[in-house]
């Protein structure tokens, strides 16, 4: 095997492809440079040998709304008599079962329920949610718990209703692509089962061993794919719910053309568990690709990075299914933390690319792909580059990419903020903030990772203009948050993007979210609150700026 290395402008050619098409001979065959790429399961981070600080002490202002009662030995009754399983219903005398529902994987949000739902059919969840409203008992959805803005955990003593038990594949059309499921199904799960059928999952996360299609849909995820396949406001085709009431509603047909009514489901993609449930979705699947090339690339500045940006545009266009970048101390961390990786190319560079395409012809795709890379090298553009020469070694480069928020998450205690900016801005965001933590002396522009915020960092999706700014510290601390907030969302703000791209709001983003919408939007969506959800019980404390006193 080998791994095509691409260096310099060296004039020459290589074969590479059966019509003729040429690479630069700087493509040269060069050692295994990548770990294989991980599939990992989101686990708890260990920045402190002790449980979190619970996000009630943490936010004092947020006090237990006293319109919710308290669980009683009656309520635990009744969850028995609809869960019949010793399973189905965690309580408090089980603590290490509890536990991990009530807190967050990055062990920055713990709360303090005293019971864990797990019921398997969306008549349960039926059931559930009607006595919960009646008796006037908040209860938080939950599903893989990936999250990282708190949405999914506990405030106070909310009741976790988990789907996690809810993992059937109800029915998938090998014709038309569409897939019918429960909301707990895992996306990896999903994705493997459609890749024995030669498809899969419109959308691929760094955390697609634990997290749920259903937790994707009412997060509106985005992740890997979304350049080539589009958001899931476009590939979910329709989805069952529980309403707070207990009503079971089917919102749409799992058709690509149902122009009758009000399209629903649009309303809770993203509502984040505030206006219903989510049991099911049918979402469409594209065809799995028969021809699938990687290739990374070393770039000098971000300039340039947006150069091979246009360029990939330009003449990748219908095959290009990821454009993602990172700097150059994601790499350093990944190669610290992660076993077998080291620097891909014999010159560091500040900025690396990493391009996906997915067609169907071989030939056609290293076609493009050749006529694409001999102009970048013509005109200078990049610096250095590998193109993976079989499934091992692009799953290696992808490795890299995907291992960056693990090994962050093992530098300590983590910042992170995932926000949508117009891509000529995309890292004047992570300098602005750079400059800013150093001038509070919380940080060392030097990169010596001496001050008490060690890393600031960025990556992301390059091709929709998501970008993951990351800080890694020594631990949380009132005086960095608020070195960073509200200044974050005052310059995501200036350049017109919006403070959340993939992640949603939850807890975290929902007391700014008037940096990304007007009062007006705010209060439309709280009329939409009051129509579904109008006692509140549904995930509260969340989405929403508090109410002006």
């Amino acid at each position: 095997m080998r791994l095509l290395r691409l260096r310099g402008r060296i004039p020459g050619c290589l074969s590479a492809s059966s019509q003729g098409r040429t690479l630069p001979a700087s493509l040269a065959a060069c050692p295994r440079i990548f770990a294989p790429r991980r599939s990992f399961t989101v686990a708890r981070t260990s920045c402190a040998a002790h449980s979190p600080v619970l996000t009630a002490d943490r936010y004092p202002h947020l006090k237990r709304d006293t319109r919710y009662k308290a669980l009683t030995d009656e309520d635990i009754a009744f969850f028995k008599s609809v869960i019949k399983s010793d399973a189905g219903v965690i309580t408090a005398d089980r603590p290490d079962e509890l536990e991990p529902f009530n807190e967050d994987w990055m062990r920055r949000f713990r709360g303090q329920s005293k019971v864990v739902l797990r019921p398997k059919t969306a008549a349960e969840v039926a059931a559930l949610l009607k006595y919960c409203n009646e008796h006037r008992l908040a209860v938080v959805p939950q599903g893989g718990n990936t999250g990282l803005v708190g949405g999914s955990v506990p405030v106070h003593d909310e009741i976790v209703l988990s789907l996690q038990n809810m993992n059937e594949i109800r029915s998938f059309d090998e014709v038309s692509g569409i897939l019918t499921c429960d909301a707990g199904c895992v996306l990896e799960v999903l994705d493997n089962w459609l890749a024995e059928r030669g498809y899969m999952m419109p959308l691929d996360l760094g955390a697609k061993g634990s997290c749920q299609i259903g937790g994707n849909v009412a997060t509106n995820a985005g992740g890997l794919r979304l350049l080539r396949y589009g958001s899931l406001h476009g590939t979910v085709l329709s989805m069952e719910v529980v309403l707070p009431d207990g009503r079971i509603v089917e919102l749409g047909q799992p058709l690509r053309k149902d122009n009758t009514g009000y399209d629903l489901k649009q309303l809770f993609i993203g509502s984040e568990g505030t206006l219903g449930i989510i049991t099911a979705v049918s979402i469409l699947t594209p065809r799995r690709p028969k021809a699938v090339n990687v290739a990374m690339l070393g770039v000098s500045t971000f300039e340039g990075v947006q150069e091979v940006f246009k360029h990939a545009k330009g003449e990748l266009n219908e095959i290009l299914s990821a454009f993602e970048f990172f700097d150059h101390t994601c790499l350093n961390l990944v190669k610290h933390h992660i076993p077998n990786v080291r620097e891909p190319f014999t010159t560091q560079t500040p900025f690396y690319v990493l391009i996906e395409t997915n067609g169907s012809n071989k030939d056609h795709d290293d076609e493009k792909l050749a006529v694409f890379l001999e102009n970048l090298m013509t005109e200078g553009v990049v610096e250095d580059g590998a193109l993976a020469q079989d499934s091992t070694q692009a799953a290696g480069m992808w490795s890299i990419r995907e291992t960056i928020t693990e090994s962050l998450a093992k530098e300590g205690g983590n910042y992170k903020y995932d926000l949508s900016v117009p891509v000529p801005h995309l890292y004047s965001v992570v300098e602005e903030m750079q400059e800013r933590l150093a001038s509070v002396g919380l940080f060392d522009k030097n990169g010596s990772a001496t001050g008490r915020v060690k890393h600031v960092v960025g990556f992301g999706h390059m091709g929709d203009g998501n970008l993951h700014l990351n800080l890694t510290s020594t631990g949380w601390a009132k005086d960095i948050d608020e070195a960073i907030e509200p200044f974050l969302y005052e310059i995501i703000q200036k350049h017109g993007g919006s403070i959340s791209a993939e992640h949603g709001l939850g807890l975290m983003k929902a007391p700014y979210l008037q940096y990304s919408k007007s009062e007006a939007f705010i209060e439309l969506m709280r009329s939409m609150k009051s129509v579904f959800d109008p006692n509140g019980i549904l995930n509260p404390y969340k989405y929403f700026p508090p109410l002006s006193k």
